[in-house]
């Protein structure tokens, strides 16, 4: 087994062999986090297709993403012992192949149709996407220096967010685009045999995605990936036993923080085009409304692209306060406008929400130390946040769309308390140092 290769010194090589290896390396990994901000961001257009093909109500609709979220509660621990097992390069080849696995799934629930397969399917692809999760960002997050690392994880999520602003065009042109109740007019009640229909149109999307996750694994399992460093030795390990997560609290704070974004995040993508859709709002269809979604996701992508610089010159915490009460005022005047003013600053929280996870990730695991490992796999875990959208759903479902929005708001607030007090760092601990 090879020695593993000190990233740091990598980083700040001046252009050598190792230098060149580390930025392939962030290279390739922006690759998995454009793969999964694609996946996700699928099930966007999945929902209303669901709701059509399976006569659902918003709070079952809604239960699909809860489904999808609460794998990373169930897979985030498992993942961090998979990953101590055969390392971080295998446990990304094992998670593309389970993502792979997941999407030719899907293609069997479309052809029965049902409606437990594909929440089973869905958990599958879940449970790939939060052990690549669980390895790639606290990859990023500590292989550079602590300074710049938000600015560094945003940037990397940047590529996330173009693969999430260009998986509604896929889903809107091979799924809604390709189905009945996808550019029908809204209220259009489908018969039996085109829910059929509409149910197989999702077979060809999830065969590609299938086969490009197939080729990704290939192709990283090929690929000379630096090791992480000492969060893997048996000092760090010992070392760990002597201090407590809890004593830091940035991270105590920033686990529900990450919860409480991912309610706003996912409540916002996954309604948004049953929203736009609504008569009072844009009165489009399904399929028109999945190409607006482009929008929110872009505004997510720019946001991170300029997040990460004016992070280099401006502090984190405080790019995020600010971020937190934009999205505050955006999300108000959603639920209270109508019209085109909705439509648009929904999508306007988009870019608010831009740097949310990525910074309150690196803010979470700041002075961890030795204990970064541990803590990056808890806020991870906290990603099932976005479970609790079924909340939201029953929200719509009792007081009505546009109203269960004032969720999404009260959301930020927290985001908000957390950038101005809870982010601050308490019993900092010495940076990791790799091995060499």
């Amino acid at each position: 087994m090879a020695s593993p290769i000190n990233v740091n010194a990598a980083a700040a090589a001046p252009g050598g062999g190792d230098d060149t290896n580390y930025r392939s390396a962030l290279t390739l990994l922006a690759s998995l986090f454009f793969m999964w901000g694609f996946i996700t961001v699928i099930n966007n257009t999945l929902l209303p297709h669901l709701k059509s093909v399976f006569d659902l109500n918003y709070t079952q609709t809604t239960l699909i993403e809860s489904v999808w979220f609460i794998a990373y509660f169930f897979a985030s621990i498992p993942s961090a012992k998979l990953i101590e097992r055969i390392g971080y390069q295998k446990s990304l080849v094992t998670g593309l192949l389970i993502m792979a696995a997941g999407a030719l799934g899907m293609t069997l629930a479309a052809s029965i149709p049902s409606y437990g397969v594909t929440l089973f399917m869905l958990f599958v692809i879940a449970s790939g996407i939060t052990l690549l999760q669980v390895a790639a960002n606290p990859y990023v997050a500590v292989v550079g220096k602590a300074e710049t690392a938000s600015s560094r994880l945003n940037l990397v999520q940047a590529f996330n967010s173009l693969g999430t602003m260009l998986a509604p065009l896929f889903g809107a042109y091979l799924i809604l685009g390709r189905s009945r109740g996808g550019t029908a007019e809204a209220g259009v009640v489908l018969t039996e045999a085109e829910r059929l229909a509409d149910a197989q149109s999702v077979i060809l999307p999830y065969v590609l995605v299938a086969i490009v996750l197939v080729v990704l694994a290939i192709v990283i399992a090929r690929f000379p990936l630096p090791a992480m460093g000492s969060a893997t030795n048996r000092v760090a390990k010992a070392e760990r036993k002597q201090h407590s997560l809890w004593k830091h609290r940035n991270l105590v704070f920033g686990i529900p923080a990450i919860f409480i974004y991912l309610i706003a995040e996912i409540g916002v993508a996954n309604l948004f085009v049953n929203f736009v859709s609504s008569p009072t709002v844009a009165g489009l269809t399904h399929e028109q409304a999945g190409r607006y979604l482009t929008f929110l996701w872009g505004g997510m992508m720019v946001g991170r692209f300029v997040g990460s610089f004016v992070m280099q010159k401006v502090s984190a915490e405080r790019v995020l306060a600010v971020f937190s009460v934009l999205a505050f005022i955006v999300m108000i005047i959603t639920v209270f406008a109508s019209g085109p003013v909705a439509m648009w600053s929904l999508i306007l929280v988009g870019l608010f929400h831009s740097i949310m996870f990525p910074t309150i990730f690196t803010l979470g695991i700041k002075g961890l130390g030795v204990l970064t490992e541990e803590g990056s796999g808890l806020l991870i875990m906290a990603i099932a946040g976005g479970a609790l959208v079924v909340v939201q759903g029953w929200l719509a479902d009792t007081y009505g769309l546009q109203t269960s929005f004032l969720l999404t708001a009260v959301c930020e607030l927290y985001i908000l308390f957390y950038a101005v007090w809870g982010s601050r760092a308490t019993n900092a601990l010495p940076d990791q140092k790799p091995v060499g």
